[in-house]
């Protein structure tokens, strides 16, 4: 074994490791850490216009309340579920998947998961530039449009990626640290300007308000479970590898609902109040900037800096995760520079979709939206097989060759790889992908009860997790515990 500073990631400084499971010795992460992973990942500014669409739909804000605990809390308590298997392999989730879906049969979810993660990196990179433009412009008097100042443009995101790879490259016990510390500040930043705009909200109009129909209820509930919880599932793992293996399956599911879903039920709840409170918020084509314009410039200052603090916390995770699954697609790199590679597209991204393109917001969320299908679908199939399987083979999961435990028939193991495509089949028939007013993409089914309620990810669950349970998972030669395969 090396020497306890290169190889104990809780006294390391950067961590060496890429996707090789953790040795049982080195395990020895407690669900408080996770907590704060979780919360810090859920503290950005964004989850006010969740809550902004929630009343766009329709809804009260007890309404909207009631969706942000059932999507938020429920969807990260799966999340929590499926990071058991980190605890119990030692490994990143997309890694793990190998043993279910085979050495070539996990390249599919890989890089739908990779997709996903880029897609919301970039959203966060543009968001966070643009909240840095605004704060120039309060502080330095430039103008608010970003096309008049490409430079300026491209140093603020420049900034916000050289801060997310100095954390997310040096590994995961400094990025456990920095989430759990920059938490309290950024926290209280948020409590600030949450307070002020809680003392500008109409209550009168929140309390004239008629509630919604049931079924909107439960497309609100959809909406959030779709656009929190269930796009972070298959990278939870990549933070529970370090969980020692005595901690309870229970302790990692509370840790991961509890941290994730209390700043985000307040969130989406201060989203929704304001909203209820001025209609024009919910209808706002960027609610965080129509936020920034309701603020005095002494309260728009810490604002803004609130916004680009949590969309940073979470960008460390994502970016984090992201350079895993990057090493599990098969690229031959370092760590560290896999996640180098990860935030240079995203720099790319940004810079497009914001001195380039006309529009971002609206159809790059579809974009995004969309992989939650096949995610969901992978999350069905992945969190049946955690029922069968309790260990994992070391050596196969990095083995991706004809000579690997886990190459089923031709690299494939197709009951899993089948479940997983019939339900995302499934799922799109049920789904409408675009603008509501002008969706590019509507499923023959998406005007039945479960469509028109936004359940087209409950279904494709449905039918991966049972699908699968049908069929039944192949076993592989040498499924023996980690302990015993190093």
């Amino acid at each position: 074994m090396a020497t306890d500073t290169a190889s104990r990631p809780a006294e390391s400084t950067l961590e060496n490791r890429g996707i090789e499971p953790v040795p049982v010795a080195e395990r020895e992460g407690r669900p408080g850490q996770l907590f704060w992973v979780w919360f810090a990942a859920n503290i950005s500014i964004l989850g006010l216009p969740l809550g902004a669409t929630l009343v766009a739909m329709g809804m009260t804000v007890w309404q909207a309340v009631i969706a942000a605990v059932a999507g938020a809390v429920g969807s990260f308590a799966i999340v929590g579920a499926i990071s058991i298997a980190g605890r119990r392999g030692g490994a990143p989730g997309l890694t793990l998947s190998r043993a279910t879906f085979g050495a070539r049969g996990n390249i599919g979810p890989t890089l739908v998961s990779l997709l996903s993660r880029l897609g919301w990196e970039t959203v966060n990179t543009t968001t966070a530039a643009f909240a840095l433009l605004s704060l120039a412009t309060i502080l330095f008097g430039t103008t608010p449009a970003a096309k008049e100042h490409p430079v300026l443009t491209i140093v603020a995101i420049a900034v916000f990626e050289l801060l997310t790879v100095l954390v997310a490259g040096l590994g995961h016990a400094f990025l456990v640290a920095v989430q759990r510390w920059a938490t309290w500040v950024f926290g209280a930043l948020n409590l600030l300007v949450g307070g002020f705009l809680v003392a500008t909200v109409d209550w009168s109009a929140v309390g004239a308000a008629t509630p919604a129909p049931i079924g909107v209820l439960i497309a609100g509930v959809g909406v959030i479970a779709a656009g929190t919880g269930i796009g972070w599932a298959n990278a939870s793992a990549d933070m529970s590898r370090y969980q020692a293996p005595s901690v309870r399956a229970g302790s990692l599911v509370l840790s991961a609902a509890a941290g994730a879903g209390i700043p985000l039920v307040l969130l989406i709840s201060l989203g929704s109040l304001l909203a209820a409170g001025d209609p024009s918020l919910a209808a706002a084509g960027d609610p965080v900037a129509a936020i920034r314009a309701m603020l005095p410039s002494w309260m728009a200052v810490p604002y803004l800096i609130a916004a680009f603090g949590g969309l940073l916390l979470s960008n460390h995770l994502s970016v984090y995760s992201a350079g895993l699954t990057t090493l599990t697609l098969g690229v031959r790199v370092r760590r560290v520079y896999a996640v180098i590679v990860d935030v240079t597209v995203t720099f790319a991204g940004a810079i497009y979709f914001i001195l380039i393109a006309d529009g971002f917001y609206g159809p790059f969320i579809a974009f995004i939206s969309a992989l939650a299908v096949p995610i969901t679908a992978w999350v069905g199939v992945f969190a049946v097989d955690m029922l069968r399987r309790h260990h994992y083979d070391a050596a196969a999961l990095l083995d991706t060759s004809r000579t690997s435990a886990y190459w089923y028939r031709g690299g494939v193991a197709w009951r899993a790889f089948g479940a997983w495509a019939l339900a995302i089949v499934v799922g799109y028939l049920f789904a409408t992908l675009g603008p509501a007013s002008d969706p590019w993409f509507t499923g023959p089914l998406a005007d039945t009860w479960f469509g028109t309620n936004g359940l087209a990810w409950v279904i494709t669950f449905v039918v991966g997790a049972g699908t699968y349970a049908v069929l039944g998972g192949a076993r592989p030669t040498s499924d023996v515990p980690l302990e015993v395969a190093q």
